[in-house]
């Protein structure tokens, strides 16, 4: 009752410290207000679309569930965005509707197998254990020799997606040790064995025949398309998910400039690298207007050029290296599987990737992120601006710092000095003073040596005198 008659600057004085501090502080100008706008409104559907994620652990589980499966399709492209997802569903429903129903079913259970087996709950979230899930669905329906709406093949693939989950947990396990991704590692694995287990020959689950080249291709520069070669780059894109129409491949191409530009301009880096390097090895050209041999090119620049690693131009020119040694291997392995009846899938990118990951160098512009720290190519080259502003910081403080030690022992060994000479000059003080008391006792010894005779001269002259009285005396008493 009493504080409610005093003022109130009296009350609360650090309510009113901190408001004249915040006037104190300048007020944002009008350019800088209007960018954080701007990127706060691109925040919602941009990147990876942390408040719509955040709105979403509010909601009901089956809508949950929706934003997992969406954010699992783009997965495989390195993007944890919705919105993205649905784009690229939208290029599958374009493509083949069965295939966009099996890569659906796929990414489904995959999530829901993740559930069952309590994986991470924000990997699950991020579509982290949905990716594998959509490439077996898809690649299933895609190699499958009974075409299309053939239902029971939705039964392996329920089973080969559920089993994703199971195989990312262990090469987790695995690849942690070194703080490596695993991936579609789970997805090469379990489409190879479903191929290897039926073949081409089988009752239920027939496979498309998969032979060696056995001939010299006909290759004739003369005939070469132009139009069908730059139309190769949205295709190679298309074919990470399997399809061949450059309109699905153009779709994916916007799904990945919303996410992210950086992603979206490697994708299409990776593609025409692809692309001339099915041209130098001579490849026939229908596999290069098909896409083959840009795909897995797509996967790996996205992967090391702001993914994985930091973006800068030495991490962009890495990037641009291991596409072409992606395409290299891609041809190797494409020749030696088919041997077995089984295509390349994605095991260039992993193999290329793993090993360009696995990269040491002494300079600090190749950067590799830490896997937990890794989000999208804008966020991750954030992260190391900080990283290099703190690492700064820290050098100059650290340099402030032994500057200040050097003065300070400059200071020290001044002062030592000083009191050193200070010290020899009270030595030689002290000497001189030792010596003056010497040669002053000397002289007062001399001067006492000195007046003694003259004391033993007076003593004589004064028995001289009293005896000569005493003889006086004597003398006048006789009288």
């Amino acid at each position: 009752m009493a504080q409610s008659d005093l003022p109130s600057e009296y009350v609360n004085p650090q309510e009113n410290k901190k408001e004249e501090e915040a006037a104190m502080q300048p007020k944002p100008t009008t350019q800088q207000r209007s960018r954080a706008c701007f990127l706060k409104g691109v925040s919602y559907f941009a990147g990876d679309m942390e408040p719509f994620a955040k709105w979403m652990e509010k909601q009901f589980f089956l809508l949950q569930l929706l934003d997992w499966v969406l954010r699992g399709a783009a997965q495989v492209m390195f993007v944890n965005n919705p919105l993205s997802g649905l784009i690229i569903f939208g290029g599958l429903i374009l493509q083949n509707y069965w295939w966009a129903l099996n890569g659906f079913v796929g990414t489904l259970f995959a999530t829901i197998s993740a559930l069952i087996l309590q994986q991470n709950r924000g990997a699950i979230a991020g579509g982290l254990y949905g990716y594998n899930g959509i490439l077996v669905g898809l690649l299933m329906a895609v190699f499958s020799n009974k075409g299309n709406w053939y239902w029971w093949l939705l039964l392996p693939n329920i089973f080969m997606s559920m089993m994703c989950p199971i195989v990312s947990s262990a090469l987790a396990s695995i690849n942690s040790r070194w703080d490596l991704p695993v991936f579609t590692l789970p997805f090469n694995i379990l489409v190879c064995l479903h191929m290897v287990a039926t073949g081409h020959y089988n009752h239920h689950f027939p496979q498309v025949l998969i032979q060696p080249r056995s001939e010299l291709p006909n290759i004739t520069w003369a005939e070469i398309d132009v139009a069908k070669l730059f139309m190769s780059v949205p295709v190679g894109i298309g074919q990470v998910y399997g399809c061949d129409n450059p309109w699905t491949g153009g779709m994916f191409i916007i799904s990945l400039f919303i996410s992210s530009p950086i992603t979206c301009a490697h994708a299409v880096l990776g593609s025409a690298v692809g692309m001339v390097s099915g041209l130098a090895l001579a490849a026939p050209f229908g596999d290069i207007y098909f896409g083959l041999w840009g795909y897995n090119c797509v996967l790996a620049c996205i992967a090391i050029g702001g993914m994985f690693y930091a973006l800068t131009w030495q991490v962009h020119l890495l990037a641009i290296t291991c596409a072409f040694f992606c395409a290299y291997l891609g041809s190797a392995i494409a020749n030696i599987m088919s041997n077995f009846g089984l295509p390349a899938c994605t095991w260039p990118f992993c193999l290329s990737a793993l090993t360009f990951l696995l990269l040491t160098t002494g300079t600090n512009r190749i950067f590799k992120l830490p896997l937990a720290k890794v989000t999208y190519p804008e966020k991750n080259l954030r992260f190391f601006w900080k990283l290099e502003k703190q690492e700064k910081l820290e050098k100059a403080e650290k340099e402030k710092k032994e500057r200040e030690e050097q003065q300070k022992a400059i200071e020290d060994e001044v002062i030592l000095n000083e009191k050193e000479k200070l010290r020899l000059e009270l030595e030689r003080m002290e000497e001189g003073r030792g010596a003056g008391d010497e040669s002053e006792g000397e002289n007062d010894k001399t001067q006492v040596e000195d007046h003694v005779p003259v004391v033993e001269q007076k003593d004589t002259e004064e028995e001289e005198v009293k005896l000569n009285d005493q003889i006086e005396v004597t003398l006048a008493d006789y009288v």
